[in-house]
This record gives C-alpha cells, structure tokens and sequence, in this order.
C-alpha cells in the first residue's frame, strides 16, 4: 500500500510540475507568447522577436532586482503574483486531463475551472492595491469594474453549453457531448457564445481594446507599475500561461477539445494558432476602449448575445 501511494504521489507531482503542468505550460505558453508578438510584428510590418525573445525577458528580470514601494504591503504586494501563477497553472492542468484521457478525480471540474480563471484578474486588483501607489490604484478600480463586467456574460455562456450537454458541469462530459453530437461552434447558439468567449478572453488576457487597467500612455502601467525583478517575471509567466490556457479552454467548450493521437496533433495544433490569430487580430485592429464603453459592451451587448444562447441552447438549436 505504501509503494501504491508513493507511485501515486509521484504520479500527481509530474503531471503538476512537467507534463501537463507547470514546465510544459510555461515552455508553451512562451511560445504562443513569441507566435503573438511575431504576428503583432507582421501587422505593423515589422521583422518582430526570435523565438526565445519571451524566455530571454524572463531570465533578465529574474537577475534584476525586485523592490518594494515604502507605503507597500510588502506579503501581500509580493505574494498576489504567486498565487496568480498557481491558479493559472491548476487551471491548465484541469483543462488538459481531459484531452489526455486523465480523470481529474470529481466531477464538478467545470466550476473549478471558472473560479481559478478569476483569480488572476482578483489576484491583480489586491496586488495593485497593496502597493500603495495612487496609479496602480487607478489600474485597480478599472480592472474591479472590467471583472464585474465580463464574469457574468461568461458565465451564462458556459451554462449555455452546460444546458447543451444534459446539465453535466464536467469538461469531460462536455467534450464527450461534442464527439457524438457535433462541435457546439456548429451550432447557432455555440456560435454565439463563441463571440462571448473571445471577448471575455480578450478581457482577461488584459489585451487592447480591454487593457484600461494598464493603459501605459495613461498610468504608464497601472496595476504593474510597481512590480519588478522576479515577481514582474512571474506575473509575466503568468501571462505566458494563461495565453496557452484561456484558448486551450475554449478549443475544449467549442470545438471539442485536443486529440493528442497521430496527425490529430496536427489538427490540435492548429486549433491553438487559430485562437491565438484570432486573438491577435482584434489587438491588433482595434483602439483601447474607455472603461466605461468597455463596461456597456459586456453588460448590454455580451450580455444579450449569451442570453439568446441560452434561449437557442434550450430550444435544441
């Protein structure tokens, strides 16, 4: 029995640390990370970074010093981008099992998920705060109002798909729906929270037009200012991360999830670099929105689009 629970302890931390955690999100999310500013580049016709540019910024800002502001909450102010970075790679590790065949050990991995995809964001907010700068508190109360407006259209969509898939809040379930049925992106109402999703994602990316709560020609960085040495670089990592993570999520909602077998690698692959394009194309082609504007978007636009989703998911459609 105790070499049993050696080899599932030992199972539980590789596949926390490497495989699919930490290491290979990190290697990833570095990647998407160059895939997006080669992109970026392109648009503005410029040659752009090499492909270990995301790595090399990392590796100088983890030999730069890190200070702390005087009028800082130094625990908090130093520990907010810790936990933004642990959420954000559970969060990976859940979204990912189930493209491995992997059981994630309960059922309810759904609201697990959308929790840990929201402390991030709140994560930012205490950060920003903590640091005793007017600026960073500025960036704070934006990104406060940019959370509460787009949580709720997320939301709805997700029960959308949820309603789709016989009520069952498991992602396993949820992928296995579109196995049989078809992916929901092919459907009216799969559609619709399709467009939901990739502005939420936009949003919570901290990605033009929604990155008021940085806005660098306004608070020069708003809720980062302050941050800098080895806890910019992880709030950094962190981004890296959650830029493979929140497409990987909805490639599992919309379009049936990762096939990891033969060519299907291939086909998963270019799910990814579709999101990510997609991604890139809205940074790259609109202006930053005001927060208020962004505020109207979410509550009455999104809104509507993932109520009439819910509507057409319940009508079979």
């Amino acid at each position: 029995m105790g070499g049993d629970h050696k080899v599932k302890m030992a199972k539980v931390l590789f596949q926390f640390l490497i495989f699919p955690g930490f290491l290979f999100l990190s290697v990833v999310g570095g990647i998407l990370s160059w895939v997006d500013r080669k992109l970026t580049a392109r648009v503005h016709f410029r040659k752009g970074p090499p492909l270990l540019q995301p790595f090399y910024d990392l590796i100088k800002l983890s030999v730069k010093e890190t200070t702390v502001p005087e009028n800082a909450s130094a625990r908090v102010f130093l520990a907010t981008p810790i936990l933004a970075l642990t959420a954000s790679v559970i969060s990976g590790i859940l979204i990912l099992l189930p493209a491995l065949n992997i059981s994630s050990g309960f059922r309810g991995d759904l609201l697990v998920i959308i929790y840990l995809l929201a402390v991030p964001a709140v994560t930012t907010i205490i950060g920003a705060l903590a640091s005793g700068n007017p600026l960073s508190a500025v960036g704070a109360s934006r990104e406060i109002k940019l959370l509460i407006s787009y949580e709720l259209p997320f939301l709805l969509t997700i029960l959308a798909l949820v309603i789709r898939s016989d009520m069952s809040i498991s992602l396993s379930d949820l992928i296995a729906k579109q196995a049989v049925s078809g992916v929901f992106i092919g459907s009216f109402s799969g559609a619709l929270g399709f467009i939901v999703i990739m502005m939420v994602i936009q949003a919570k990316l901290s990605l033009v037009p929604f990155d008021m709560a940085e806005a660098e020609t306004e608070i020069i960085a708003g809720v980062i200012t302050e941050y800098s040495g080895i806890p910019l670089g992880l709030i950094k990592l962190t981004r890296f991360i959650l830029l493979f993570v929140l497409p990987s999520f909805v490639i599992s909602l919309f379009l049936g999830g990762f096939d990891f077998t033969g060519w299907n690698i291939l086909g998963s692959i270019l799910k990814i670099v579709l999101i990510i394009l997609l991604i890139t194309l809205v940074r790259n082609t609109n202006p930053r929105v005001k927060i208020k504007a962004a505020m109207k978007f979410f509550f009455i636009w999104m809104n509507l689009f993932a109520l009439l989703s819910i509507i057409l998911a319940i009508m079979g459609y």
